[in-house]
């Protein structure tokens, strides 16, 4: 019987098993780490002290991250895929080890550094590996799986971090994300057999990466200053640093981004930009929603993993609801994603400090359908549109503009935060206007996002 060229069992066949898996594996290091310290820092920030570090954990883990999600695309150009995915697997571990070891708090963030990059470089490989390993056929599929498994992360990071904190010691969670990326490093020469070979590539855009450096820095650092004009003016700076290394990108030989990336007219740009800001906009949700939970509604960090889990639970159905959608809908499906993104801003805010619990859950439930519903589509309209030339630095940067969002909407949201009084700590006093202003300092960005999102389904170029 002739085997369906769309479907499941044909995406895993051919040999392409192996690959899909490591792809999921490493999918899986990036999310989960980058949101396992939700849970675990109350009690890291108890025993090494710096409750006015507490966002850092989740920044300085992005800035890492973004820097080598942003060079993915070269770097597997100048080095081959298989050797610098092994080498990406080393490099997260390393730093795992460094936080579980860490005497300090200094060294306990200069850890999460580390496990950012390694872990980006691990999302950015896998982002090549997809576009160039796999047939168009199955990308929507492949792109649903990576949603699956973001899906997953979302709610088994923080529930992993509290379980693992309820059994024991933070220090062994990242125990054993160093054995998952050992086991990553390992795997990977083998299972990325007949990959590209190392071709020398034209070279790393280092103008394009420092200024970025310095942009996502200058983002993070507004989360741990205490002047709340200096705050603001941190972000709104970092945000236009960000917006020079389009500028400059645009007029370099050595790219960072695929052509016309910061053209809003162009799939690429309405595409990037949207994913960009729909991202930041979930972060405080991420971030903040389980020590408020624990705090105001005095559930433990596993209750708190557990009830964030409407977000996972939505997300992961959302996107294998929708897979194989072809068509109309899939640009239909983007739309309603985005739609359901800011509607769950305003539950959230509303419900999260003592509003009704059952709100919490389906403000969370509809915040993971906007994604499981229209990622993939997203994704897979962004690689369509790329050239050959591009098409290993614009899917590594799907990735890398993921991330520059989660560390902005990080950022703003702690913003938000600290300014409601959140650096002393949650109280039964500050703890409503925290929970308020996290969610609503960032629909200004879900309402650009979703902007960009119908111009990407609409009326922007293909190229």
């Amino acid at each position: 019987m002739a085997r369906n060229e769309n479907s499941w069992a044909d995406l895993l066949a051919d040999g392409r098993l192996p690959r899909f898996a490591l792809i999921c594996l490493g999918v899986w290091l990036n999310a989960a780490d980058s949101l396992v310290t939700a849970t675990i820092m109350p009690s890291v920030g108890a025993q090494l002290g710096g409750y006015a570090y507490f966002s850092w954990a989740t920044a300085g883990f992005l800035v890492g991250a973004i820097l080598a999600g942003a060079s993915s695309g070269r770097v597997s150009e100048i080095f081959g895929l298989r050797g610098a995915t092994a080498a990406a697997g080393a490099l997260m571990a390393a730093g795992c080890v460094m936080s579980a070891l860490a005497p300090d708090v200094g060294t306990f963030l200069v850890g999460r550094l580390i496990q950012g990059l390694g872990s980006g470089w691990i999302s950015g490989f896998a982002m090549v590996a997809i576009a160039l390993l796999f047939p168009e056929r199955h990308l929507a599929r492949v792109f649903a799986s990576v949603t699956f498994i973001w899906g997953i992360a979302t709610v088994l990071g923080p529930l992993f971090g509290g379980a693992v904190l309820q059994a024991g010691n933070w220090r062994d969670v990242f125990w054993l994300f160093a054995l998952q990326a050992g086991v990553f490093a390992a795997a990977a020469p083998f299972l990325l057999r007949g990959s590209a070979k190392a071709g020398g590539g034209p070279g790393i855009p280092w103008t394009q990466l420092g200024v970025l450096g310095v942009g996502v820095a200058a983002i993070a650092a507004a989360d741990v200053v205490k002047a709340p004009a200096f705050a603001v003016g941190l972000v709104v700076l970092g945000l236009a640093i960000l917006t020079l290394v389009i500028w400059i990108d645009h007029r370099a030989k050595v790219r960072l981004l695929p052509h016309r990336a910061g053209d809003l007219r162009t799939v690429c740009g309405s595409g990037y930009f949207s994913m960009f800001a729909l991202t930041a906009a979930t972060m405080g949700f991420a971030i903040y929603a389980p020590p408020l939970l624990q705090t105001l509604r005095g559930f433990s960090p596993l209750g708190a993993g557990y009830a964030i889990g409407s977000e996972s639970a939505a997300w992961t159905l959302a996107a294998m609801l929708v897979a194989g959608a072809t068509g109309l809908w899939d640009g239909r499906w983007i739309r309603i994603g985005t739609l359901l993104l800011i509607a769950s801003l305003g539950i959230l805010a509303w419900s999260m400090a003592d509003g009704p619990f059952w709100w919490v859950l389906a403000g969370g439930a509809l915040m993971g359908a906007a994604f499981g519903f229209s990622w993939s589509f997203m994704s897979r309209r962004l690689l369509a549109a790329l050239s050959d030339e591009d098409r290993a630095i614009g899917s590594s940067a799907i990735t890398a503009v993921r991330q520059t969002g989660a560390a902005a909407g990080s950022a703003i949201s702690g913003v938000a935060a600290n300014l409601a009084g959140f650096t002393g700590g949650i109280t039964a006093h500050n703890g409503q206007a925290i929970s308020f202003w996290v969610f609503v300092s960032v629909i200004p960005l879900a309402l650009a996002g979703t902007w960009a999102a119908f111009r990407l389904t609409g009326s922007a170029e293909t190229a």
